[in-house]
């Protein structure tokens, strides 16, 4: 991929202070990024994103949630032969080479090759989902037309190129490299001009880095000055060497800000992330794991390590070192630390502890958890970690001489299970034991280059149960060195914790043990869903309840019970499978051997029928015409363990998908490792981990006690307090539905979660929260300032304590819920908005809705809200005095608080409008 030389999403800015805040709107960001594996919460912030689209999987959720911001590179004026469409380049266009990048000419001049452009280099990626493009090597021309007639001839070539491009796609943005000849006829064609090399560049045969001189600059200016007459963005590149990042960056960055253009700063490769006006957080940790031996979904390192990443804001990515060679220090620059969760001893061990020396250049923490995995103690000295072996062959007793209070979180660690003895020479001792013999050893510190905690002091199992014995919370963060961030908050939306509940299919066709006629279908249909006007989300087994299935008998019975089920109005379609999978990484050569699945007669397993071509038939055949939403949602069923095969299908076919997990901690087992974290990454897609387990985990297997899924109830209050780690998820079976002790439990766990303080909604509507977790982009613009894209679906921002001053409701904050923990700030439903602090004056505000917002405005004197529940609407505003509060329809109850907080409750309504007007 050559180089470029030669030749709205939600915004959210929020003021965590109430006094006035003179900010200056945020400035205008781009990157260029041209490698594989693009980060989309690094990204993400930025108002352009260039990218090379062949490296760019179209299918994940970050392309998606960002492609309105996304530029596809395209070479206008020549050709790479390691483009796809240079095989079907026809040899007559070709007209030249560029001996420095080894590509070919093309002759712009002939209308094949306009034609040529769009068929095969643009419209292949407009079908791909690219919507803008941006377009290199304009220039290139000049390499071979040498008289003024000739340039002039090309020049108008290439005019009526982005003539057409914009006649075409006229929906579309442009950005151009240069062009500055054909500026005056272009410019309203396109929406920003890029050149590079302003003061920085690249240059020679071996593209050294260079300054650039006056000379240069000059010339760059009389052109650059014309592009500012037009009103255009102008986005400059200039190249730094990685060593020079990101302090010589940041510092060209505000020059080329200074001049008016929006900065971009990078290495020549383009295939690490520079810096711009606005940078991100680095969210993502980097952890790495053997994965040789035990599945990702399986380790320690993912059980244990993830989650409390996740309530602080941030992303766990798990490297599989058996597999691949450690990243480059370019590829590092994504990553916002290291955990170092290893099962054995990393093969290279000189290799790593370079590697980890290497990183603190760039302020890039490593934290050892569980053992160093270095087997040569010599090595670790370099980290100013000193051991020695201890006598095992006499008895040695320990006393604690340091004990932070990280230590002893959930279990205070075993003094009878020291590794080794260690001294660190420099750092904060966490916890440290003495012998009888005056030795000390260090098993959890915090170090310069990033910290530890080994042995006992990271977590311990007892009867198969796995505690921690250090804070992770804590530890991670200040190991680390994570920032304060204002956290994308999947549990609460609108200041109530968010209610969703999923079923799965199974079971359906069970006889009740009270009544053999009937069908458990029949009786959740009966006693459950027609009773509890929650938003419920029910899947089915093809191979159950169809025709060509294990019961062809009972279908017309099965299939009539279906129907009724998805003609209520508080239930949703999704699907269980045709053959509930039970190993879905036996699955080879898109064929599954039936010992492995349900086996209905004459059946060829396809993955496409399996998930597809179920949600196809039931909206087709089970679904009223007039339902909304349709069924786009598989249950995962089995090992609930899709390989990265399996969730691109249904990424690429655009599926929701749910299920696996295990959180089931309970009064008996209250540890956060039964607490799963959001979901899990395989080859970049997201398996999305359900809020709780199911009922066959609460009743063993199915084995009794059946009244056991009451048990659930423990779970939701523990992962409510405390720290809000879930939603509320009510998972179970249909075939509860076939015994009074299961059938009572789930009436038992529904009237407790309707007692609850509860924004209640479709498994559809959390499913696409978690997804844009995992991609929100986060810029801190100073102190108290940050700059968040990518909420899409997620609507809550958990601000901690650590963070929080006061919340000022701005533009797109519809309010706040303040509890002892945090501020739930409430998101509007704008996709692009800055916000400032305007007045010091108080604000009506949300405080909390059952509801979504649909429609928001804000300005300094009125608030309104267009909400809408799925149960009747409650909410809750503050009203200052003088303000004046208007709804409709009316709530049939209001209540006033002398807070200055106002109820209002809809007996019949899940919809209304409100409107607060104050004096200015």
């Amino acid at each position: 991929m050559k180089l470029l030389c030669c030749s709205k999403f939600l915004l959210l800015l929020f003021i965590l202070t109430t006094s006035i805040f003179a900010a200056s709107e945020p400035k205008k960001s781009a990157i260029v990024y041209y490698g594989e594996d693009i980060s989309y919460p690094i990204v993400g912030i930025h108002d352009y994103i260039i990218v090379e689209p062949n490296n760019i999987d179209t299918y994940r959720h970050g392309f998606k949630l960002y492609k309105d911001k996304i530029y596809a590179y395209v070479s206008i004026g020549e050709i790479d032969e390691n483009d796809p469409a240079f095989q079907k380049l026809d040899a007559k266009l070709i007209v030249g080479k560029n001996k420095n990048w080894k590509s070919h000419l093309l002759n712009l001049q002939d209308p094949q090759y306009k034609e040529f452009l769009f068929k095969e280099m643009i419209e292949p990626q407009i079908k791909r989902g690219f919507v803008n493009f941006f377009f290199d090597t304009l220039d290139s021309y000049q390499l071979i037309a040498k008289t003024k007639e000739e340039r002039a001839k090309n020049e108008a070539a290439l005019v009526d190129i982005i003539h057409s491009f914009h006649k075409r796609y006229p929906n579309a943005k442009l950005v151009v490299n240069r062009g500055f000849e054909i500026l005056d006829e272009i410019h309203s064609d396109i929406t920003a001009i890029l050149f590079e090399s302003y003061y920085h560049g690249i240059g020679g045969k071996n593209l050294s880095y260079k300054s650039v001189s006056d000379s240069d600059r000059a010339w760059l200016d009389s052109y650059l000055n014309k592009a500012k007459k037009y009103n255009l963005d102008i986005i400059c590149v200039d190249y730094l060497p990685l060593n020079k990042m990101p302090t010589e960056a940041k510092k060209v960055v505000q020059k080329l800000q200074e001049k008016g253009f929006i900065p971009y700063v990078a290495t020549k490769e383009l295939d690490s992330y520079g810096y711009s006006s606005k940078n991100a957080v680095k969210r993502e940790i980097l952890t790495l794991i053997n994965e040789a031996d035990l599945d990702r979904a399986y380790q320690a390192s993912h059980q244990m390590g993830a989650l409390p990443l996740e309530y602080q804001g941030f992303i766990q990515k798990l490297y599989n070192v058996d597999a691949k060679a450690l990243p480059s220090l370019a590829q590092m620059q994504r990553y916002g630390g290291v955990i170092i969760w290893l099962r054995e001893p990393y093969k290279h061990p000189a290799k790593l502890v370079e590697w980890i020396l290497a990183l603190q250049k760039y302020k890039i923490k490593v934290l050892f958890m569980d053992d160093f995995f270095i087997t040569n103690a010599a090595l670790l000295t370099r980290l100013g970690i000193y051991l020695k072996n201890i006598d095992t062959t006499a008895e040695t007793r320990y006393e604690v001489k340091k004990h932070d209070t990280m230590i002893g979180f959930e279990i205070e660690p075993a003094k009878n299970d020291v590794p080794y003895y260690i001294d660190i020479s420099s750092g904060r001792a966490l916890y440290t034991l003495q012998d009888q013999n005056y030795n000390l050893t260090t098993l959890a510190a915090i170090m310069p280059w990033g910290g530890f905690a080994v042995g006992p002091c990271s977590t311990i199992e007892i009867s198969k149960d796995n505690l921690w014995t250090i804070n992770p919370f804590k530890f991670f963060k200040e190991a680390l060195s994570l920032a304060d961030i204002p956290v994308p908050d999947t549990t609460t939306e609108n200041g109530k914790r968010l209610l969703f509940s999923h079923v799965d299919g199974d079971g359906i066709m069970n006889r009740v043990e009270w009544n053999n006629k009937l069908f458990s279908g029949e009786t959740i249909y009966s006693e459950i869903l027609t009773k509890y006007p929650l938003p419920i989300s029910i899947s089915t087994v093809g191979a159950e309840i169809n025709s060509n299935g294990l019961y062809p008998e009972l279908a017309p019975k099965l299939q009539k019970i279906v129907k009724k089920i998805y003609a209520l109005e508080n239930v949703e379609a999704a699907t269980h499978t045709f053959t509930h999978p039970f190993f879905w990484n036996k699955i080879q050569n898109g064929d599954l051997d039936p010992q492995y699945r349900l086996k209905p007669k004459n059946y060829k397993f396809s993955l496409d029928y399996e998930i597809r071509g179920m949600l196809d038939e039931a909206n087709r055949y089970l679904l009223p015409k007039e339902k909304f939403p349709k069924a786009q949602t598989v249950f995962w069923s089995g090992d609930c363990l899709p390989t990265g095969e399996v969730l691109h299908y249904v990424y690429k076919n655009n599926i929701l998908n749910i299920n696996g997990g295990d959180t089931y901690i309970t009064n008996l087992h209250p540890w956060l490792s039964y607490v799963a974290p959001m979901g899990l990454e395989r080859d970049g897609y997201y398996q999305i981990y359900t809020g709780a387990q199911n009922e066959n985990i609460y009743t063993h297997e199915w084995l009794g006690p059946y009244w056991g899924f009451k048990k659930v109830v423990q779970t939701f209050k523990k992962t409510n307090t405390p720290r809000r780690l879930k939603p509320i998820d009510i998972y179970y079976h249909l075939y509860s539905g076939s015994k009074k002790a299961s059938l009572n439990a789930l009436k038992y766990v529904y009237e407790w979660a309707l007692a609850q303080d509860v924004n209640p909604i479709f498994t559809s509507e959390y499913i696409p929260k978690v997804m844009d977790y995992y991609s929100v982009s986060i810029a801190t613009l100073d102190a108290n300032r940050f700059y968040i894209a990518g909420m899409q679906n997620l609507k809550t921002l958990r601000i901690e304590r650590a963070l929080y001053n006061g919340v000022q409701c701005n533009s797109n904050v519809a309010g706040y819920k303040e509890s002892k923990e945090a501020t739930y700030l409430h998101v509007g439903d704008k996709e692009t908005l800055y916000l400032k602090s305007l007045t010091q004056k108080q604000q009506p505000y949300l405080v909390s809705a059952n509801a979504k917002i649909v429609k928001m405005k804000r300005d300094n004197a009125s608030l309104d809200l267009s909400l809408k529940a799925h149960l009747p609407l409650q909410l809750t505003l503050f009203i200052p005095k003088g303000c004046r509060l208007s709804a409709e329809p009316k709530a049939k109850e209001e209540s006033q608080e002398s807070s200055r907080l106002y109820t209002l409750n809809y007996i019949n309504s899940k919809e209304a409008d409100i409107h607060v007007q104050c004096r200015e």
